[in-house]
């Protein structure tokens, strides 16, 4: 073999291997993130309402970075969504999951001197969250301030924490 073939042999292996290294590496990633983010797709088997389920998202809009906070009486969520109104926002409780869907429609246009500048973002976007315990549907609030969609759900009497203080004697 000469030596033009070697060093072609080996540029082909390095680049195989360096490929292979990065599709693992997205793979876990991909793998690792999967379950962070849900969405209901109606129509398959499984889910809270006949024929849908919930599964791991892999596609679509950003990811809307979400706190869930458990105490005694309840569970708050603080889910950030920018750039919406409150009636963009469709918020469910399914089968121990907060399933909060919304579409952006934001449209600016800019004139600065010589400069004119168009900014476009549309799309839909799904974000579920599981809940740590189970709350009373019909009792949850919900607000929406700066960009910030805020839940309070109140746990179901059977499951609120009940606190037993010890008595020294």
């Amino acid at each position: 073999m000469t030596a033009m073939h070697q060093l072609q042999k080996g540029l082909r292996e390095g680049l195989v291997e360096a490929w292979e290294g990065m599709a693992d590496g997205w793979n876990r990633l991909y793998r690792r993130a999967a379950g962070a983010i849900t969405r209901f797709r109606p129509g398959h088997p499984g889910g809270s309402e006949p024929g849908g389920a919930l599964e791991p998202r892999s596609t679509g809009w950003g990811v809307l970075a979400a706190e869930v906070f458990d105490d005694d009486d309840g569970i708050r969520v603080r889910l950030e969504a920018p750039g919406l109104d409150k009636e963009d926002l469709d918020i469910e409780l399914v089968d121990g999951y907060l399933v909060v869907r919304g579409e952006k429609r934001v449209e600016r246009e800019r004139r600065d001197g010589r400069y004119y500048m168009t900014e476009c973002a549309y799309g839909r976007f799904e974000r579920t969250i599981p809940l740590p315990d189970e709350v009373d549907a019909s009792e949850a609030r919900a607000s929406y301030d700066k960009g910030v969609l805020s839940l309070e759900l109140p746990k179901t009497g059977a499951r609120r924490r009940r606190r037993i203080t010890v008595d020294a004697k």
